[in-house]
């Protein structure tokens, strides 16, 4: 009976910080996002590469509002200033790992001057998140994000298709620094970087639930899973989308990587 009270106590204190976390961040939430530096997505039909029931009929997708770009360090570091929650020091380890912010000198010192307007990085789920919260926004769909993503360059040389640009991009390493935002491409929609520069995270990137294999050491029951394989996909020669679900379907919410970073979206609120 001890240790089921014991454990009953950890899942309250558990339950218990993310709702206080929130509720800071609400406090604080801006009432109307500056979409200066935001595109609307029209609506339009959006073929997802994970095919529900079989079905391979595209599905309506409404319009939202996407950033140009994604969140830089200096943007970020205006956030950790309003937010001291969310500061190296004093983020809680259930909310980013011990990685968090690691391209920075200090809580409130970026340290690199070259990397000021490149995409922040080694950012959680719930950093990012409650970044876009603060901002009055929120963090694009799964499927928000693959349909604007799916849009062609308009500004490369020459007329690379955008597979080609997308792997030729995992052909190689995360550079030591990245560079600036708004320095691999924009497509037609006018939104930059959606392939070239960083992952990037989504409101549900762990939503892809697929039944685990009851052999092979494999567990069963529901497991996270991306792109695992062929079946049911829209094209199962799209070696980038394979890639892109996988490594989705490989997080966790408090996961940080070099590599992974984010941008926000928010509703078209005439279409409500």
């Amino acid at each position: 009976m001890k240790s089921l009270w014991h454990l009953s106590i950890l899942l309250a204190l558990l339950m218990l910080a993310p709702a206080t976390q929130r509720g800071q961040v609400a406090a604080a939430r801006r009432p109307h996002a500056d979409r200066r530096d935001m595109v609307r997505v029209p609506a339009g039909l959006f073929r997802p590469w994970l095919l529900a029931s079989g079905s391979g009929r595209p599905v309506p997708m409404h319009a939202f509002y996407l950033d140009v770009h994604a969140v830089t360090n200096e943007e970020f570091l205006q956030f950790v200033k309003d937010q001291p929650q969310w500061r190296k020091s004093k983020v809680l380890r259930i909310f980013a790992d011990s990685h968090y912010l690691l391209q920075w000198a200090g809580d409130l010192v970026i340290g690199n001057d070259h990397i000021r307007n490149s995409p922040v990085t080694n950012i959680s789920w719930f950093a990012a998140n409650a970044y876009c919260k603060w901002k009055g926004k929120r963090l694009p769909t799964l499927a928000e994000w693959e349909y604007a993503a799916g849009a062609p360059p308009v500004n490369v040389t020459g007329k690379s298709p955008l597979s080609r640009i997308i792997l030729g991009w995992y052909d190689h390493p995360t550079p030591a620094v990245l560079p600036a935002v708004g320095s691999t491409y924009r497509n037609s929609l006018g939104v930059y970087d959606m392939h070239g520069l960083i992952w990037e995270w989504v409101d549900d990137f762990n939503s892809i639930l697929l039944q685990g294999p009851s052999g092979n050491g494999g567990r069963e029951g529901s497991v996270l899973v991306c792109g695992a394989g062929s079946a049911g996909t829209a094209d199962k020669e799209d070696y980038a989308a394979y890639m892109r679900y996988a490594f989705r379907g490989s997080l966790q919410a408090s996961y940080t990587i070099g590599s992974l970073g984010f941008r926000c979206a928010q509703d078209d609120y005439k279409n409500k």
